[in-house]
């Protein structure tokens, strides 16, 4: 088990600039879901807070999602595509194993000049990402970054299985990272962790190098989101917990000093447990899985969009995100808007 702190005071502090989002536009509910799996909307509303999911289309891609989310967030940063030049995609669902889906949003968005790549962190990706983007940015190495949690997790769950493709739906969101001047806002500060020894609880076992996929095991669906789900959720409330205290802890601040709370958006069971642990009020804290699901690396990344978009966060508020994954993973980052 690992865990990494940040070390902002050695570096130009940075700013995100901009936030896009983009959801595809087909709505599956739990009703829909009632009708091809042995499940009901009051099983999964009350156990999970899911109400329904976005589904992408079969010609719509994660770089096709990734790139209209990174176009709102340029749009929104006021910088243009060609001027970017880092571009840093998290996702667990990427549209080809090589090369990174990175390298299509580069072209689906005209940045020609960005460094583009992949990382896969699942739902903490994007936090991973951020991080990436305040060293690679507030390092000098380069002027700005786009980071992107992207995901078309309807193309890797198993819509036989009730207690996982309930869970999971379609998106992306992004921002665009620069450095900070004059009081602007900034990353506070930024932790990440990995306990690789629980790998096995959450992984997507076949289409690796470990278990290729052949016309003998294509039966035996190793190509879908596997979860012990029990397991997951016990880790994920310890994990999130840590990862949002010590991330407090490093901005020198305390739980009441966080304006808004957004977590990673898998189930409200979770995101309860640690309202109650951070004794944050219920008001503070965006919540938008009912409408989406779990999106992965892209879910806290949509919500930050929403929020910033809705007006709930202000200049100079204090913003905490926090995510756990597979992996499994967890990161938080405490932000000075």
């Amino acid at each position: 088990m690992t865990d990494s702190a940040s070390t902002a005071q050695t570096m130009t502090p940075v700013r995100i600039a901009g936030t896009g989002s983009y959801l595809p536009e087909r709505i599956m509910t739990n009703k829909d879901l009632e009708k091809s799996v042995d499940t009901s909307d009051e099983w999964i509303t009350t156990r999970t807070g899911i109400r329904a999911r976005r589904i992408a289309a079969e010609d719509e891609h994660t770089s096709h999602l990734a790139a209209k989310a990174g176009a709102k967030a340029l749009e929104q940063a006021g910088i243009d595509a060609a001027d970017i030049e880092l571009i840093i995609v998290a996702t667990i669902t990427p549209d080809t194993l090589t090369p990174a889906t990175a390298c299509y949003v580069q072209q689906h968005l005209g940045c020609l000049k960005a460094v583009a790549f992949d990382i896969s962190a699942a739902c903490s990706g994007f936090l991973y990402a951020l991080e990436m983007a305040r060293t690679s940015v507030g390092g000098g190495a380069f002027k700005n970054a786009l980071i992107i949690g992207a995901e078309k997790l309807s193309a890797f769950v198993d819509w036989t299985d009730r207690n996982t493709c309930v869970l999971f739906g379609d998106g992306a969101g992004a921002a665009v990272i620069v450095p900070s001047t004059n009081g602007d806002g900034r990353v506070l500060s930024s932790q990440l962790g990995t306990d690789g020894a629980q790998a096995g609880l959450l992984n997507i076992p076949g289409g690796g190098s470990a278990c290729p996929m052949t016309t003998e095991n294509a039966p035996e669906s190793l190509a879908y989101l596997a979860m012990q789900g029990r397991e997951v959720f016990k880790h994920a409330v310890n994990a999130m917990k840590k990862a949002s205290i010590d991330g407090i802890t490093a901005a020198g601040l305390t739980p009441k000093d966080i304006k808004l709370l957004i977590p990673h958006q898998a189930n409200l069971r979770i995101i309860d447990a640690i309202v109650e642990r951070l004794e944050i009020n219920r008001e503070d804290v965006f919540i938008n899985l009912d409408k989406y699901g779990n999106t992965s690396a892209a879910a806290v990344a949509i919500a930050l969009d929403e929020a910033h978009r809705e007006g709930r966060i202000q200049r100079g508020d204090k913003i905490l995100l926090v995510a756990f994954g597979a992996g499994l993973t967890w990161a938080s980052a405490v932000i000075e808007w």
